[in-house]
């Protein structure tokens, strides 16, 4: 299966003002990497960090051939939250203003949300307030033993407002209403007991074979199933068991198997060959 992304979507991104901020390296299996840029602020949030990302992302979910998505920080830090002057101007704000830019924020964990392939965080260091709220909203998070959690904003006399529905669905309304209110740093160990991260690596090194691992494992995976799948979630989380529901999870079951991706999966199994999504320009992969 050839890969069209790699020069078009550095291309893409590159036109930004803000790109020197967010770094994105992809491979021709459709690996992206998309890497927050500030390690001198050890990758906190301001106003362009935001944008960055929101571009990025955008111009990932239209990316023919990226099948997963690694977020990560430069430097050895996933993303502290909020930078400290960001924070410092925004005091001085009007409340519109302010909602003005909560909810660009917003729009950027709304676009990561609702990116078609698997998303991985990789963290590493801290992830505190928004840091946190990333892996929270991506589809796996990963952590390094030495990572460090916290949702903080309490201690700042503010909330986790715009990460809240991601984290709750991450760890669930009571943990998330112990972890808001206390603030208090918490380890690796602790957030994959409660769901905010999927896998605690050992080190680095550990951290970089999962990766890998992730991305060799995904060139199994249909594209577009991959993307009706996490969608089936949503649509499906919270709602009672009863005939509607039923009837929309036949509907998709039924529209997959007639869809080409289905079609082309079962025969290759019949077959006992590689789907065509699992090849490389049409070779056994």
């Amino acid at each position: 299966m050839t890969n069209p992304i790699v020069d078009p979507l550095v291309e893409v991104v590159d036109t930004s003002p803000t790109s020197d901020l967010v770094r994105i390296e992809a491979t021709l299996e459709g690996a992206v990497t998309v890497s927050l840029n500030r390690p001198a602020r050890r990758n906190a949030f301001d106003a362009d960090l935001i944008s960055a990302l929101k571009e990025a992302f955008r111009t990932l979910a239209g990316a023919e051939g990226v099948r997963v998505i690694f977020l990560r920080g430069v430097g050895g830090t996933f993303c502290a939250g909020g930078d400290v002057e960001w924070m410092r101007e925004a005091a001085s704000h009007a409340e519109d203003e302010n909602r003005e830019d909560a909810f660009e924020l917003a729009r950027m964990f709304k676009q990561l949300w609702d990116l078609p392939q698997l998303t991985v965080a990789l963290v590493e260091g801290a992830a505190y307030g928004g840091g946190a709220g990333l892996a929270a909203a991506c589809d796996l998070a990963l952590a390094t033993a030495d990572a460090r959690f916290a949702f903080s904003e309490v201690r700042l006399g503010v909330i986790p407002a715009v990460i809240s529905p991601y984290v709750v669905r991450a760890i669930g309304p009571r943990q998330a209403r112990a972890l808001f209110a206390v603030g208090g740093l918490f380890d690796a160990d602790y957030a994959q007991r409660i769901g905010l991260v999927t896998e605690v690596c050992v080190d680095s090194a550990a951290l970089e074979a999962a990766r890998d691992q992730i991305a060799r494992d995904i060139l199994a995976c249909a594209p577009g199933a991959v993307a009706d799948a996490k969608r089936m979630v949503d649509d499906v989380f919270g709602r009672e068991i009863d005939h509607e529901l039923m009837e929309l999870t036949a509907r998709r079951i039924a529209a997959a198997r007639a869809a080409e991706e289905g079609q082309e999966g079962v025969q290759a199994f019949l077959d006992r060959r590689p789907p065509r999504w699992a090849a490389e320009d049409g070779a056994p992969g």
